[in-house]
């Protein structure tokens, strides 16, 4: 499919689940490379994880935007809610709109369902039906590599059936997608679904595996090895995953009239993943490296008696493995920061941060 170039310059976009992790690193970006415009910020600030990190993130953002010639605004809200969003969207026009909130974690969603419906589908209808009635360049959201589910074929390819979820997070991802084709279908708005795989770096979220096993290393605590070591993820650092979006943004699905004379849905989906699946234990031998090389645990630390290696757990999957080619045909984009840089820079944020 064709691309519409998009000058992101002088835009408005909306960034919404900034100040989370991909957001605010996002919005970081684009007050950074931008000469113009304004930039959005729409978040619920909840407390799923501990809201600090998020008011870091904002100061952050906050401090870059009196650097910038980009305006800064910030909306706190939850996109659940109808009458916000349409309001956002009837007095800021954005342009182009990244949706990022959402509710993140696949074992919090088998305790918490109410979260997932709510954010991801409520919130998630309530953005498409903005994008219809205030009509944008470009819908990118956020999906992930959960909807492929027990697909033992890796890499995964975007081509690959993923209608066997095994978690209600994926589930509502997998329904994303599909509500965003059906609205590219009906409304002739292009949209594109980012298939993100384990994000991780500096600032990141506290219940994903490396943050939270750091913070029990240096607690002294011990950390679980999910099904014995047995499993290999696809890390993609924050900085490829900005990247990524960044470019994404540039590039809508371009429309066209099909032989019905109904519009072809300009919609896409792509991976973006690191292109290299680790071992954990792998991963953690090198995550235990950069915490020693940084100050926050000491070189005789006993790393063995701090493991304990458990069975697999409801809604997780043994290998992740983005098949990237989509994203390096279309937009010229390859991940090009490994976990031993990656993890580094890290462990580095974090004894800043924490004073470890």
């Amino acid at each position: 499919m064709g691309k519409a170039h998009i000058d992101l310059n002088n835009k408005t976009i909306l960034v919404t689940g900034s100040p989370g992790f991909i957001g605010a690193f996002l919005v970081l970006r684009l007050l950074k490379d931008l000469q113009g415009g304004t930039v959005i910020s729409f978040d619920s600030m909840n407390d799923y994880y501990d809201p600090a990190l998020k008011e870091y993130r904002l100061s952050l953002i906050e401090r870059a935007a009196k650097e910038s010639p980009v305006r800064h605004v910030f909306l706190r809200g939850s996109i659940a809610d109808k009458a916000l969003v349409d309001r956002v969207f009837s007095e800021y026009k954005p342009s182009v709109v990244v949706n990022l909130a959402a509710q993140a974690g696949v074992r919090y969603s088998i305790g918490h369902p109410d979260a997932y419906i709510e954010s991801n589908l409520v919130g998630f209808f309530n953005i498409l039906e903005a994008c219809r009635h205030h009509p944008v360049e470009h819908l990118i959201y956020a999906s992930s590599s959960s909807v492929y589910g027990g697909n033992k074929k890796v890499p995964f390819s975007t081509d690959d059936k993923t209608d066997t979820p095994v978690s209600l997070y994926a589930a509502t991802k997998k329904a994303d997608e599909l509500l965003a084709h059906s609205y590219s279908k009906l409304y002739d708005i292009p949209t594109t679904g980012l298939r993100f795989f384990t994000v991780y770096g500096p600032a990141g979220r506290p219940d994903m595996f490396y943050y939270s096993a750091t913070r029990d290393l240096a607690a002294g605590k011990t950390i679980r090895i999910f099904n014995y070591g047995n499993c290999k993820r696809d890390f993609t650092y924050i900085d490829d995953i900005t990247e990524g979006v960044v470019r994404v943004m540039q590039g809508a699905p371009e429309k066209a009239t099909g032989e019905d004379g109904l519009p072809v849905p300009p919609h896409a989906i792509y991976n973006i993943g690191g292109g290299a699946p680790e071992n954990l234990l792998d991963f953690v031998s090198v995550l235990q490296d950069a915490l020693v090389r940084s100050g926050i645990l000491p070189a005789d630390y006993d790393f063995a008696a701090h493991r304990v290696p458990v069975g697999m757990q409801p809604g997780d999957v043994p290998v992740t493995f983005a098949d990237g080619s989509g994203l390096e045909t279309d937009y010229g984009f390859r991940p090009s920061i490994g976990i031993r840089e990656g993890l580094r820079r890290f462990a580095e944020w974090y004894k800043e941060y924490y004073k470890a």
